[in-house]
């Protein structure tokens, strides 16, 4: 199987551009001139999008067109016309990066297979900026994206995570939190810490951290805004280091093809005990 470059000469060029999730001013500088070079612009909501131009002050000449859920699929293979005919193609969301739960993936896949050069504007994005201001681990973390509508469904999703070590970042509507959050309280435990990011970098922002239990109390009382969550993942369950489990643990390891010697180094690097206690639990009746 061959690679594709990441730049390709010739033909158009698809532009990411990253837009503000509250605040106008957090719009990357290069996204106004961007917009000014564009020859079209999908956008997800035209009147955001003319709004955002108007607060920018851009003097937009590109051809606008809706890009959305509903008519993506519909919509991508013009677009990709565009770009093979030379155009630049400017995709924007109603907030944050293109295709992060929202429209993008499509386009992004149709250009790359046709050998489109595909660059971005970086900037806000909601998943980050919640995942930093949480206060819990960053340095493993997964996007989770929107749960399951269903009760079913979702708790199905959470159970498949309830084991998932690294910190965990999701996207839900407001008047879907409070279920949200029982439902994980159920799956990963009611101790879990966790974060409710609301309105983020807006007027109203809000952080509330806590256990899982604690914030489905809170978001009984109604939740507004955009949401994002931060659930902390799961801590390794400690090791047992009784002289039956220690002993287990170092047969495992020589039924497995261990000499003994080594089975009893591997289990006192693995649960921390001392080797001479290993070995007294193996040789000590």
């Amino acid at each position: 199987m061959g690679t594709q470059a990441d730049t390709v000469t010739g033909g158009g060029v698809l532009v990411l551009a990253a837009t503000p999730i509250g605040r106008v001013e957090d719009a990357p500088p290069r996204l106004a001139a961007e917009l000014a070079a564009a020859d079209v612009v999908a956008a997800e909501d035209t009147r955001r999008l003319r709004r955002l131009v108007s607060e920018l002050g851009v003097d937009l000449t590109a051809r606008v067109v809706s890009y959305f859920e509903g008519n993506e699929a519909a919509r991508t293979p013009g677009l990709v016309e565009a770009l093979l005919a030379g155009e630049r193609v400017l995709l924007a969301t109603d907030a944050g990066m293109p295709s992060v739960s929202d429209p993008g993936y499509r386009l992004v896949a149709a250009a790359v297979a046709a050998g489109i050069r595909v660059t971005a504007v970086p900037g806000p994005s909601a998943v980050l900026t919640a995942l930093a201001v949480s206060g819990l681990p960053v340095d493993r973390f997964c996007f989770e994206g929107f749960l399951p509508r269903k009760a079913g469904e979702r708790a199905r999703r959470l159970a498949g995570l309830a084991d998932e070590p690294r910190t965990m970042v999701f996207f839900e509507a407001p008047h879907r939190t409070e279920a949200a959050l029982a439902a994980m309280a159920e799956a990963f435990g009611g101790d879990r810490p966790a974060a409710v990011c609301r309105e983020l970098t807006k007027t109203h922002e809000e952080v509330r951290r806590g256990p899982l239990a604690d914030l489905v109390a809170w978001a009984g009382e109604g939740v507004r805004g955009e949401v994002t969550l931060v659930v902390s993942g799961a801590t390794a369950a400690p090791a047992a280091t009784d002289a039956d489990s220690l002993r287990a643990a170092v047969a495992d390891r020589e039924a497995a093809g261990a000499t003994r010697k080594d089975a009893i180094a591997e289990v006192a690097r693995a649960t921390g005990v001392p080797k001479r206690e290993v070995y007294q639990a193996v040789h000590v009746p």
